[in-house]
């Protein structure tokens, strides 16, 4: 192999990156998502009229209480004792009094509907709409006789606002009417503007037993014409004769309100904000969003589609036609949507990102923490956008305010703990039932994002600041909370797999546990990565040695009667072995603990349980078919990653390429199969988990000529790499420390390259 060093990097080949159709939206899974992190919109781009579905990422039902049931306590310890004389069934009773009261939390709901009605008689033609994914602009394009009427949408995050542009290119041909509406809302129309005023309040039979109340909400839409008229009708705004017109829309709740304080008047300073020509507006809105969105290319050297449809195209696939060019589309859109959901100052992504159109959506729209809030954020630092990781950490200081009520009331531990959900609010308690919200590793598992923000930028002040102490008080909890069983062991519980259930020799077939194997993995990273982290910051020595004893007394990973990773301690079998949930796969993603060249007897295990679950139906829900294609990676298996992706597209992914979740006969949507199958096309071309940037180590044989720009490795490195007939010709290394590194191309010994801080470094392999 011939190395070649320069200092000079090409360009990369911009594919298109665009979302299009020839129709309007019937439906909510054919509209495009436009988004500030804070406000989103599901743009429809109907002729007759506009529908923008509105979000505000603060409109919770509920309220922030005290959710701890006070049985709880006595009942961990009663738990415990019945899985350690063997009796699961009454186990199982008696980790009911664990579950919070009331045992569900309170969901997110809609802003409400912004409609635009258009009096423009006559029968389109040339109708197109799109979302372009390189400006965030979402517009709609049609004919009607002799005038073309042009209309975009774009959520601003300099503005706080999402814009709306109508234009006509005659003049004097533009009529419609603006009018706002949402249950338990009240719509109102003043001079140019429209106001929508109510409150989020649970309904439904899943929040029957929720208070009442939720955050009060206030949302204003402003028209600025040209030309025409401009009236008021009841609670809408009407437009006549104009020639173009510039819809703001703004929104504040008293979410973040100090008593007493007028929360509205954040509307209005919204709207001050927002106060300039549309073209400085739009200019203002794509120079902050290319910022980020332009960090990364990804292209594949082959025909491109581009004439087509992007829902014909999906359609395409669905039937059996391969399109890699509409898997990095799909692959670019994660990115354009963590941009969207996603910034400084926000919530952090939820179950649906920001965009939920439901006052009853499906799991509430919350943040579940065993699996699906942390799969939404594996793009965040290797897609190189890791500032938008930091709503999450936001998130867990308010959970662990709550956490660490719940450590020591249901457990009497020190530290934190979140179990399988949280909210808005950031309540930790256990919810909805055993089976899912008697898991105590949540928290845990969010607290080492800290450290995986922390190894891919290396900053000491972000680990000396926000990463360590929060790592350290998850550490805390597990100190305090795992016991010790009758060989030495420490165990988490009880527990359980998360979502899973077991079958025990004699038919027995139970949830709750002693001891998972995911639970142990997720203890493991974490007392490893707080020792690590006091270690670099020469901090609690005393705490680093327990640690490492604690590590010690961890149950190993073991294999079973199958060959297969074993899930519980016991080699139970499980009632559904397709289940979705392949969770104690976690030492080998997202975890570094099993690696094909590390372990080889325990990656063949873990090949076998994937197996296994996939022979029996895995992989049916997308995030669980995403997680899928990051195994697959980490097994060094490019043409099944590959597979895996397209299965992702063809079996859960709606026409506007969001993804699909089963739930009966129909599907909803949730956005981490998006986010878990972009994580996995980074892991199929770059890999850093072990100390070595591993280049094209999952690369498809389908994939065999590309090129990506912008991806970041743990360590502080970015790397683009170009490849042709399936092996890396060029790779761009860009460090932000002195340091050497070691680089790896499959089926070759790993080489040493020294990297300077801010100069990028060549590598041509011929």
């Amino acid at each position: 192999m011939l190395w070649i060093l320069a200092l000079v990097a090409s360009g990369p080949m911009q594919a298109e990156d665009r979302i299009w159709f020839r129709q309007p939206a019937n439906s909510w899974f054919e509209a495009v998502p436009v988004g500030n992190g804070r406000l989103g919109a599901m743009v429809f781009g109907g002729v007759p009229e506009e529908r923008l579905q509105l979000n505000e990422d603060t409109v919770w039902a509920g309220k922030r209480m005290d959710r701890v049931n006070p049985e709880g306590r006595a009942a961990v310890t009663k738990t415990r004792q019945l899985l350690k004389e063997g009796k699961i069934r009454e186990a199982e009773e008696a980790a009911q009094a664990m579950l919070a009261k009331p045992v569900r939390m309170p969901p997110y709901q809609p802003l409400g509907d912004l409609k635009i009605g258009f009096a423009h008689p006559g029968t389109p033609s040339a109708y197109a709409r799109e979302l372009s994914l390189d400006t965030a602009i979402a517009r709609t394009v049609y004919r009607i006789a002799d005038t073309t009427y042009t209309r975009e949408v774009f959520a601003s995050y300099p503005s706080q606002a999402i814009v709306v542009r109508l234009s006509a290119s005659r003049q004097n041909k533009l009529s419609f009417r603006v009018s706002m509406s949402r249950e338990n809302a009240v719509a109102t129309a003043a001079g140019s503007r429209v106001t929508l005023t109510g409150m989020a309040m649970p309904v439904g039979e899943r929040s029957a037993a929720e208070p009442k109340t939720g955050v009060r909400f206030h949302a204003v839409t402003d028209v600025n014409q040209s030309g025409g008229q401009i009236a008021v009708e009841g609670d809408t705004v009407l437009v006549t004769n104009a020639s173009e017109a510039t819809l703001r829309v703004v929104a504040a709740t008293d979410y973040f309100a100090a008593p007493g304080v007028d929360w509205k008047v954040k509307c209005q300073a919204a709207l001050l904000r927002s106060a300039a020509a549309y073209h400085t507006l739009r200019a203002r809105h794509v120079e902050d969003y290319q910022r980020l969105y332009r960090r990364v290319s990804l292209t594949f050297h082959t025909a491109e589609n581009t004439r087509v449809p992007t829902d014909v195209r999906l359609d395409n696939v669905k039937k059996g036609a391969y399109d890699p060019h509409l898997e990095a589309l799909y692959f670019q859109f994660a990115r354009y949507l963590l941009i969207a959901s996603s910034r400084p100052g926000s919530l952090p992504a939820n179950l649906q990102g920001i965009w939920n159109d439901s006052l009853t959506p499906p799991w509430e729209s919350k943040y579940t923490i065993n699996i699906n809030t942390e799969m939404n954020y594996w793009p965040a630092e290797p897609l190189n956008l890791a500032e938008l990781h930091q709503p999450l950490f936001d998130l867990l200081d308010k959970a662990r305010v709550e956490g660490r009520k719940v450590a020591r009331q249901m457990y009497g531990a020190r530290g934190f703990v979140v179990h399988h959900n949280t909210d808005g609010w950031g309540h930790a308690v256990p919810i909805d039932g055993i089976r899912s919200g008697v898991w105590p590793t949540g928290g845990a598992w969010l607290s080492l994002h800290l450290w995986e923000h922390y190894a891919f930028s290396r900053d000491r002040g972000f680990l000396t600041r926000r990463a360590y102490p929060v790592l350290k008080e998850a550490s805390e909890f597990f100190l305090d909370y795992l016991k010790s069983d009758e060989q030495g062991r420490l165990l988490s519980g009880p527990s359980i797999s998360p979502e899973n259930r077991y079958r025990t020799a004699d038919g027995t077939v139970g949830s709750i546990v002693m001891g998972p194997e995911m639970d142990t993995r997720i203890v493991d990273e974490l007392f490893l990565r707080t020792a690590e982290a006091a270690e670099i910051l020469k901090l609690d020595a005393a705490l680093r040695q327990q640690l490492q004893t604690a590590r010690a007394k961890l149950p190993p990973m073991k294999t079973g009667k199958h060959g297969q990773l074993m899930e519980w301690l016991e080699d139970h079998d499980e009632p559904e072995p397709g289940h979705r949930h392949i969770s104690h796969l976690f030492g080998l993603h997202p975890g570094n603990r099993i690696t094909p060249r590390g372990t080889p007897e325990l990656t063949k295990a873990a090949r076998v349980s994937l197996e296994r679950r996939l022979a029996n139906g895995g992989g049916q829900t997308g995030w669980s078919q995403a997680w899928v294609i990051n195994f697959w990676a980490r097994l060094l298996e490019g043409d099944k990653a590959g597979e895996a992706l397209i299965g992702l597209l063809r079996k859960s992914t709606g026409p506007n390429l969001l993804d699909t979740h089963p739930a009966g006969r129909s599907y909803v949507f949730q956005i981490d199969g998006n986010f878990g199958g972009a994580a996995g096309v980074a892991e199929m071309l770059l890999q850093s988990q072990n100390g070595e940037l591993e280049i094209l180590p999952a690369l498809p044989s389908f994939w065999p000529d590309g090129e990506i720009t912008g991806l970041r490795a743990r360590g502080g490195v970015e790397a683009g790499i170009a490849w042709k007939n399936g092996r890396a010709r060029q790779v761009m290394l860009l460090s932000s420390a002195n340091q050497t590194v070691s680089v790896r191309l499959p089926g070759s010994a790993p080489e040493s390259v020294k990297l300077t801080a801010g100069v990028p470094k060549i590598l041509v392999f011929e």
